[in-house]
């Protein structure tokens, strides 16, 4: 069994913004543009953390990106000056799910084009910002062509801090999707891991150097529907379930305890 190594990091992700602020927290948090944007008072993080571009749900929504570059750059801009300790954030780009592809009545290749354009846009207006490039495809072999390509836009891989591997949430076993983080790993590119749980962790541990999941969130919304309160704190609806920031974090000791051995 592949084991992640000490320096491999866990982001929790939830949709409540504001546990950067209000929670005490012992894992780094992965937190959406939408959770922060409407937030008209942003205090400072207690905790390490990286932003998410909502890219899933705005194209699930309308088929297209409708957030523009530049208003995506003046949020992080924001969140940097007044959040802080942000590691870093995604790129505006395109998932390659079939689910996706016929939103946007579009190719798996120009999701790819598109992805590297828009890391390519974002990195002009905001030089500064510690946007990061993200590698899309659905088949093994996508992933390996979209790395070529950016070399096409001038784009050196190697030289970024972090890669993230977008479209394999839940996809952890499919054919030669382990082999092609292997390459990826071995070609030098730190490697995230978008959606990653205990099991993508497992399979993929000595590639990765991060990944994020808040599949917890899920779980437990599930368990507390049938009166299991996996925090050990009986709540008065079950759907709070699902924003329990104790369970969550008790979650993420589990998924790197196990993940460990």
């Amino acid at each position: 069994m592949t084991m992640i190594d000490n320096n491999f990091t866990f982001y929790v992700g939830t949709n409540k913004g504001n546990w950067l602020w209000s929670k005490e927290n012992r894992h780094p948090l992965f937190v959406s543009v939408r959770s922060l944007k409407t937030h008209k008072h942003l205090p400072k993080s207690k905790v390490n953390w990286c932003c998410d571009s909502g890219g899933f749900t705005e194209l699930s929504l309308f088929g297209k990106w409708v957030t523009s570059p530049t208003e995506y750059v003046e949020h992080l801009q924001r969140f940097r000056d007044e959040i802080g300790s942000m590691v870093w954030a995604s790129p505006q780009d395109s998932m390659c799910e079939p689910s996706m592809l016929l939103k946007t009545n579009k190719s798996v290749l120009e999701h790819q084009h598109l992805t590297c354009e828009n890391f390519c846009e974002l990195k002009q207006l905001a030089p500064d910002l510690p946007i990061i490039p993200v590698l899309q495809g659905w088949a093994a072999d996508d992933y390996l062509l979209h790395a070529q390509m950016y070399k096409t836009y001038g784009i050196n891989l190697n030289n970024e801090a972090t890669v993230g591997v977008g479209s394999v949430c839940r996809r952890a076993k499919i054919k030669g999707i382990k082999e092609t983080f292997e390459q990826l790993a071995l070609d030098g590119l730190r490697l995230h891991g978008f959606g990653l749980k205990k099991d993508g962790i497992k399979l993929f541990g000595n590639s990765l150097v991060s990944s994020d999941s808040m599949s917890w969130s899920y779980t437990a919304r599930v368990a507390g529907w049938k009166n299991v309160y996996l925090c050990g704190t009986k709540h008065d609806k079950a759907k709070s379930c699902g924003d329990c920031h104790h369970w969550a974090m008790l979650c993420a000791d589990k998924l790197l305890e196990t993940s460990s051995r």
